[in-house]
């Protein structure tokens, strides 16, 4: 099991290397400008909340393997095909999560300014879910909490889970409703939320209350 919690913790690792450091200095080298803007700048508990969860998940997923290399028990032991098959979907969260910003080009944000305009972005893997990359990053986790079921892992993908679910609906889609109007509305009515075919807006919806 040992073998598996190392090699999850240094693909999680490579993951946030790529996706979050040169990432940022593509965007840097790009646009003057890393693209990190904070995860809920929006008021309201529940926007907080995403923020600290989102914090509690990244943690989670590095406490994870290394409870285990401290010999913390898994939940399903000796089951190489299990933690192979979550290997093999980290890889695919983690390809999926690079494309995905790749097609964000100079839009891409880590969180959201208020204040800020910036292109809607509705090609590639965008033009099937608006949120793409939120999406690889819960394939990424999934794998990840196969390749090293505790229950640290578990509660490290509920925490993304949530987090994501709050950030979208509470902090992200307000913004993007409000900077962009019909545009974003035309354009989620034909696209899932995180999967294809699910979660696509209503023309008449409005934001929901971020207080």
């Amino acid at each position: 099991m040992t073998g598996w919690a190392w090699t999850a913790l240094a693909l999680y690792v490579g993951w946030l290397a790529a996706a979050f450091g040169v990432r940022s200095i593509i965007q840097r080298l790009r646009t003057g400008d890393t693209g990190f803007r904070g995860l809920s700048r929006a008021s309201g508990r529940a926007a907080r909340g995403a923020g600290v969860l989102f914090v509690a998940a990244l943690l989670g997923a590095v406490v994870a393997p290394a409870g285990t290399l401290a010999g913390l028990p898994v939940l399903v032991e000796d089951a190489p095909a299990l933690y192979g098959t979550g290997a093999a979907i980290t890889v695919l969260g983690i390809v999926a999560t690079l494309i995905a910003q790749g097609a964000m080009g100079t839009s891409w944000r880590v969180g959201v300014d208020q204040g800020e305009r910036t292109a809607l972005v509705t090609r590639g893997p965008f033009s099937y879910v608006r949120n793409p990359i939120f999406t690889a990053m819960g394939i990424t986790g999934t794998g990840l909490a196969l390749m090293v079921p505790s229950v640290l892992a578990l509660a490290a993908l509920v925490a993304l889970a949530v987090a994501v679910e709050l950030q979208v609906r509470i902090v992200e889609e307000p913004y993007l409703r409000a900077v962009h109007g019909t545009d974003y509305l035309t354009y989620g009515a034909t696209t899932g939320r995180f999967v294809p075919g699910v979660g696509q807006l209503r023309s008449g919806e409005k934001s929901p209350d971020t207080e």
